[in-house]
């Protein structure tokens, strides 16, 4: 990735910030009708904030404290879980999962997954990046990627010291995990059972290059970049108030580059609220991470770790081709690409994923315990849907479809009788 193509999600800020007072209307009106009905019918009564069993502040070695939250699983949960699969049904056996989050987002992207892992069992542990979510931002030099595998591999050693550990990274937090293995390889061969590439790259192609949205973010930057997060950065209070201006041009430019297909109206939320609450400056100061980056020979170290590669068909940002690169570096590694899937996969699609991670954590688990050869294992390339949603959506769609057709009947009926009441009125006028 020599060439500098900032990616889409910058896009989103700038796009909300430059031209939102302008069409913040015209969005309000295009939202209206199937799609609106839609959106409000996927609204659950589940929350997307969770409350840690565990909060913890890592203190790196150059003086930045990361937020790290920890979920840990009921004792009858986590012995469920070890039986049959660790020896002697030890629940201790189990392996930690690690949850590390993508740019300009932040731990809380994982809540779905979270509550899925506890509850079957498994101690979780997720942490928010330098510069991101409740994490200090350290100096701009060393929002680089070496650093912050070095910041994960840090947060392992102190919040879960020993045993094996299932890593997931989504985006940013792939690369990561890319980064640890480079610099620290027997690390990863002696304790990683697990590793879950979700949505990210390993390097070697151009972010950005999934569509026409991606391209207009990047447009957008090469034009305005530097000079608009500069001034953003220094006066946040001006951010805040641009926000206010384009909530609704906010959430349109969200769901375009995030989802693929649609999400409740509170999840398009949340994630706005991730991504744009994230400091302009930081959003700048982290675009060059991504500039030349290439960690493809770091593939190799995970040669002998049990390895899942996930991301959505429609992601504009890491497109299935990136996953594929992955794949060819990593022997025995299962690709799953999921029609109707964005970038913030683990949003859109929560279940689907909450349950191959738990596959996951079962075969590396079983993979450690039984000495299996992973790099053996033929790859595997899957193409899924994810049918429980499709059917809901379905299901919901023509509730919606029914909702808009009542209300464009009910419409109607009130111009019908407004008309007889005018041609009454007109006849009464005539008569006298």
């Amino acid at each position: 990735m020599s060439d500098r193509r900032p990616n889409p999600i910058l896009g989103i800020v700038l796009g909300a910030a430059g031209v939102a007072a302008g069409v913040a209307a015209g969005i309000a009106a295009d939202r209206a009708g199937r799609h609106r009905a839609a959106l409000d019918a996927l609204e659950t009564t589940e929350q997307l904030e969770i409350t840690p069993d565990e909060d913890r502040m890592v203190l790196t070695k150059d003086g930045v404290a990361l937020h790290v939250e920890i979920d840990l699983p009921a004792p009858e949960a986590a012995a469920a879980a070890a039986k049959g699969l660790t020896s002697g049904d030890d629940p201790a056996r189990l392996p930690t999962i690690v949850l590390s989050h993508g740019y300009c987002l932040s731990l809380r992207s994982w809540v779905y997954q979270r509550r899925a892992l506890k509850a079957a069992g498994y101690r979780v542990v997720s942490w928010d990046h330098r510069g991101h979510g409740q994490s200090g931002r350290g100096d701009p030099t060393s929002y680089v990627m070496d650093q912050l595998g070095d910041d994960l591999k840090q947060v392992i050693d102190e919040v879960a010291p020993t045993g094996h550990l299932i890593l997931a990274g989504h985006s940013m937090g792939g690369m990561s995990m890319l980064a640890l293995g480079e610099r620290h390889p027997d690390f990863v061969r002696e304790r990683v059972a697990g590793a879950a590439f979700i949505g990210t790259s390993a390097g070697g192609l151009i972010l950005a290059n999934g569509g026409r949205s991606a391209t207009f973010g990047r447009l957008l930057l090469e034009r305005l970049g530097p000079s608009v997060l500069g001034p953003l950065g220094d006066r946040p209070e001006l951010m805040l108030r641009l926000r206010r201006l384009g909530r609704d041009l906010e959430e349109l430019l969200v769901e375009q580059n995030s989802f693929a297909s649609p999400v409740p109206r509170s999840v398009v939320r949340h994630t706005a609220d991730m991504l744009m609450t994230t400091p302009p400056d930081v959003i700048r100061d982290f675009l060059l991470i991504f500039d030349g980056f290439d960690k493809r020979p770091a593939l190799a170290e995970f040669k002998d770790t049990v390895t899942l590669v996930f991301n959505g068909k429609q992601d504009v940002l890491t497109p299935p081709e990136h996953s594929e690169l992955i794949v060819e570096g990593i022997p025995g590694a299962e690709h799953i690409v999921v029609n109707d899937a964005g970038h913030i996969i683990m949003l859109e699609h929560p279940d689907l994923l909450s349950a191959h991670l738990l596959e996951l954590a079962e075969q590396g688990t079983r993979a450690r315990e039984e000495d299996i050869e992973v790099s053996r294992q033929p790859r595997v390339r899957r193409i899924v849907t994810d049918v429980a949603k499709s059917r809901r959506q379905r299901r919901i769609e023509r509730e919606a479809d029914e909702l808009v057709r009542a209300e464009r009947a009910r419409a109607l009926a009130r111009l019908r009788r407004a008309q007889r009441a005018a041609t009454a009125r007109e006849e009464s006028r005539s008569g006298t």
